[in-house]
């Protein structure tokens, strides 16, 4: 009878910890250590890469940065942003905040084609993008913080939500708010992230509006940044988000409480509303500004990922397999 109940328990636990591990091979985890034994060079693969495209051109650390950004901002950190329209198929490139906007696609293929020498089928294009950020931001002076791996990379994307979930350079500051709420971010970590802009520049026809109709800007600025973006013209000429837009700092904060501030949604941060103490806060502690954003930029790779036998990885990043 003993040995009876020992043979049926031991039948159950056996069933039960093959559940378990169907279970974590469906649903999947993200780890420091996924490619420890499948990939275990590819770190170093994506920051010599990271390095060398920023050190040919400081604002793609700025613009790897974005890329992230507008990947897990629209349904998850997946992948989706990278994928190339076809003949049947539609990505989010040509989304409004997308079109003419976003960049680095080059540099994420030259790091897929060398991670796909060193590992093939191994490394996802979403796990590609979220370490670049982290590497890019690095590279400019800024913090570094943990990244967690095992995303898997989309086989789909969403151009109408590319349109509805990026907020863009005209949102006022309840707008901002609510936009980073609707994905789990708080006020404070979504001024936070809008610090990325301490680095990088915008064209021309994302802030014509404030420079030439708001008030709230300093005069001297505005008439800086008209030289060169006319009234009318010149939609692409490029302007710096802040006045040290190759050093990951805090000086963008600092730009806001003297009215310097680039596009419209930056300088509402610090228009009188509720986010006015916080960008005190930041401008004149750097450190916290960095331990802040760190911990915001770990949240922001955690948006949706698809994990275990979801998804795909992509040989390519631009289409699917």
């Amino acid at each position: 009878m003993a040995l009876s109940t020992f043979l049926s328990l031991f039948k159950l636990s056996t069933f039960l910890l093959c559940l378990l591990i169907l279970s974590g091979t469906t649903s999947g985890q993200l780890s420091a250590n996924f490619y420890a034994r499948t990939c275990p060079n590819f770190r170093s693969i994506i920051t010599r890469a990271v390095n060398t495209a920023v050190s040919n051109e400081a604002r793609m650390g700025a613009s790897l940065l974005r890329l992230h950004f507008h990947d897990c901002f629209v349904n998850g950190c997946d992948g989706s942003v990278l994928l190339d329209d076809t003949a049947n198929f539609t990505g989010e490139k040509t989304a409004g905040p997308n079109s003419n906007s976003i960049r680095g696609f080059n540099v994420i293929d030259t790091i897929k084609t060398q991670l796909e020498s060193q590992c093939p089928g191994v490394v996802s294009c979403a796990d590609i993008l979220s370490t670049a950020a982290r590497d890019s931001v690095v590279a400019l002076g800024g913090p570094s913080w943990n990244v967690v791996f095992g995303r898997r990379d989309s086989t789909t994307a969403s151009l109408s939500a590319a349109n509805s979930n990026l907020p863009g350079p005209g949102s006022s500051l309840s707008a901002l708010i609510s936009s980073f709420s609707n994905k789990g971010f708080t006020a404070n970590e979504m001024v936070a992230l809008s610090g990325a802009h301490t680095i990088g520049q915008a064209r021309c026809t994302t802030f014509r509006n404030r420079i030439y109709n708001e008030n709230n800007i300093n005069a001297s600025f505005a008439t800086s940044v008209r030289r060169n973006c006319p009234s009318s013209g010149g939609d692409n000429n490029l302007s710096p988000l802040d006045s040290t837009p190759v050093t990951f700092d805090n000086r963008y904060f600092s730009d806001l409480i003297n009215q310097r501030g680039l596009l419209h949604s930056d300088q509402e941060l610090f228009n009188g509303g509720s986010a006015d103490a916080q960008v005190r806060t930041y401008s004149s502690n750097p450190a916290t500004f960095s331990r802040d954003f760190a911990s915001a930029m770990v949240k922001m790779g955690n948006l949706s990922p698809l994990t275990g036998s979801s998804g795909q990885v992509r040989t390519n990043c631009r289409r699917t397999n």
